[in-house]
């Protein structure tokens, strides 16, 4: 076992961590991509080596020594500034936020127990610090009277499921953080490039390795390119912080348009496995889908590639202004300058360096070979249900999901009830998720980007009894893909960024589409909510998307109609468009009534779904709608912002 010196020589030396050191040869540009090691079964989640393990652990009490360093007086604020966030620790606006990664949203029962443990006794603020946040929350309800909604007291005591499929807690003093990542050692997790201006988690979408139409399940490269990209020296300190998505069927279910680098699976003409790349995706300020650099790259050129990519980006990229520092912006000012520098660079690490970070089958086996397929217990668990029953059918159409394997389902289960935040699951909820994945799931669960927790290894003859039991949880609402299943971020209530609170209108618009037979009848329809433009809940890919906006100190909340994700209902990634200047939050719940109104009135049929019909007729019937609900039409007008963003 490597000693705490090694690792730590490891950590921040070389290019690589996580084991993966070895040099390869050069390879033949002109030789077809190697094949795809195909095995006879399909993994699931990744299980640690003992290096991993130690490595994590480590890691860990690293950490410990800079905060009692800090404590000590001997690291100052902005001295612990790059060491927290390596480790996923920000400050928020009433206390520190501690991100936990959960690659590629894969997480076992005792996972989910050890978050259950964090959310129940760490997760607790000083009583003074939340009697303070909730006055100032409460001055600003006060202050902006006739214009708000009622706002929930503030929580603590839950983690909250983010859209990059990590977890988040909001009030863990700093002082207690070091025990708190000791604890997620002992169960294999970490907060490492959760956070910081570096290659952050790699995102794969939720159905990898188990969906019938997939391509090939590119979580084993996703790990490969984490463990490359895990505090990679030369990439510690980008311009701006750096996301990568894999997406592995023909459907897009990773929103890989939206991010820094997208990487399509794909096969050739031969039948050989590779990659079309993306670059430049992203929101934010200026919302843009990342072009195709690559038509195809060979699977075995991919941190080659990527290491190409990330060091032009890292070379050119914008440090003096962080509106203008993400790649999408150097993507478009250069446009196919850019795509030339990236050749070219590529071309030097294959032909000059050597190419030292090609895949060799070798190296793609060892990894998959820490992907082991989960003993599965018999099904036949008896329930009472009445399998004929509405609800049931409803819960089966929306949650249920098809399996590679026959006998088997993908269920999902919504986090999006009322009395709880998107997302949101406190430690009574971890623990009984905890039991249902054991009974149900091979101990496996999967976060979604969407904020919903999915069971990948359910047996059909079980649904009902997991029904039964999710029901009694309030987990079983038959609403994925509809209307109340929307993405939101924690907005102002806790973001130190945020211009305005989200949580408050995602309360109003649950309430308010609680009748399942109205949600039903709507359809497929992604609404998406942020508190500030930095976009973290995708207000941008939504059909309906909710931005909070500043003006004069108070909450305001533009509307976008339109944006999809890319995936097949919502068709190729676009960004939404704004229907007018900005709405108060007490018009919100409104707006979207007048819009979904305006939807049921002018569709073509109980078939035609939302975001269809908004591009059939336009958009300007919903925008007429929008505005025409807003309570004093005198009362505002537009700031800069919305102005250039109409």
């Amino acid at each position: 076992m490597r000693s705490y010196a090694e690792l730590a020589y490891i950590n921040n030396k070389v290019l690589v961590c996580f084991g993966i050191t070895r040099r390869y040869s050069r390879p033949d540009l002109k030789r077809r991509a190697a094949p795809w090691p195909e095995s006879e079964t399909h993994a699931t989640m990744y299980q640690y080596t003992d290096f991993d393990q130690e490595f994590v652990r480590l890691r860990a009490q690293q950490f410990r020594d800079q905060l009692e360093r800090w404590q000590r007086g001997e690291l100052t604020d902005e001295q612990l500034l790059p060491l927290r966030l390596q480790n996923g620790w920000y400050i928020q606006r009433y206390a520190p936020m501690a991100r936990i990664a959960v690659p590629y949203g894969e997480i076992n029962s005792a996972q989910l127990r050890m978050l259950a443990r964090i959310a129940r006794e760490y997760d607790r603020p000083d009583p003074e610090l939340l009697a303070h946040a909730q006055r100032t929350q409460d001055a600003l309800q006060a202050s902006q009277p006739g214009l708000t909604l009622a706002a929930p007291p503030l929580r603590y005591g839950y983690g909250h499921f983010t859209t990059r499929t990590n977890v988040q807690f909001n009030w863990i003093p700093l002082t207690k953080a070091a025990d708190v990542m000791a604890l997620l050692a002992s169960v294999q997790m970490h907060g490492i490039q959760t956070s910081g201006n570096a290659i952050r988690n790699i995102t794969c979408e939720a159905l990898a390795g188990i969906a019938p139409d997939e391509i090939l399940d590119t979580r084993p490269f996703a790990e490969i390119l984490r463990q490359w990209s895990t505090l990679h020296p030369e990439f510690a300190f980008l311009p701006r912080k750096f996301k990568i998505a894999f997406n592995g069927a023909d459907e897009d279910r990773a929103a890989i348009g939206w991010y820094d680098i997208g990487l399509q699976a794909r096969r050739d003409q031969a039948g050989a496995a590779g990659f079309t790349v993306r670059v430049g995706g992203g929101m934010g300020r200026t919302p843009l889908i990342g072009p195709v650099v690559r038509e195809f790259l060979p699977w075995d050129q991919l941190l080659n590639y990527v290491e190409a990519i990330v060091r032009v980006y890292n070379r050119y990229g914008r440090r003096d202004n962080k509106w203008k520092a993400r790649i999408k912006i150097l993507v478009k000012a250069e446009g196919q300058r850019f795509i030339d520098e990236v050749e070219t660079e590529y071309q030097a690490i294959v032909e000059q360096d050597g190419a030292p970070h090609t895949i060799t089958p070798a190296e793609l086996g060892r990894v998959k070979a820490c992907f082991v397929v989960p003993p599965l217990r018999p099904a036949g668990i008896p329930s009472r249900i009445n399998i004929a029953g509405q609800d049931y059918q409803r819960w089966l159409k929306q949650n249920v999901g098809a399996h590679r394997v026959h006998e088997l389902c993908v269920v999902t289960l919504s986090f999006k009830r009322p009395g709880w935040a998107p997302g949101d699951a406190n430690a009574d909820t971890l623990e009984a998720l905890a039991e249902l994945a054991e009974v149900f799931s091979a101990g496996e669960a999967r976060l979604t980007h969407e904020q919903n927790l999915l069971l990948p290894w359910v047996h059909a003859s079980d649904l009902a009894a997991l029904y039964e039991r999710t029901r009694a949880l309030g987990l079983a609402q038959p609403n994925i893909g509809l209307v109340t299943d929307m993405i939101v971020c924690p907005g102002g209530d806790f973001c130190s960024l945020a211009n305005a609170r989200s949580l408050p209108i995602a309360a109003a618009l649950t309430a308010r589409f609680q009748n399942l037979d109205e949600v039903t009848d709507l359809g497929p329809i992604d609404l998406h909510m942020s508190g500030c433009i930095n976009s973290c809940g995708h207000h941008h890919s939504g059909h309906i998307g909710i931005l909070g906006v500043d003006k004069d100190g108070k909450e305001w909340y533009q509307v976008t109609l339109g944006g999809s994700d890319g995936s097949q209902l919502s068709g190729p990634a676009t960004p939404g468009k704004v229907v007018g200047p900005s709405f108060s939050a007490a018009e919100v719940p409104g707006v979207v009534d007048a819009i979904l109104a305006t939807y049921r009135r002018l569709r073509g049929g109980p078939r035609e779904h939302f975001i269809d019909t908004l591009r059939r007729v336009g958009h300007e019937p919903f925008k007429q709608a929008a505005n025409g609900a807003r309570l004093d039409p005198e009362r505002r007008s537009p700031t800069r912002t919305e102005e250039a963003a109409a």
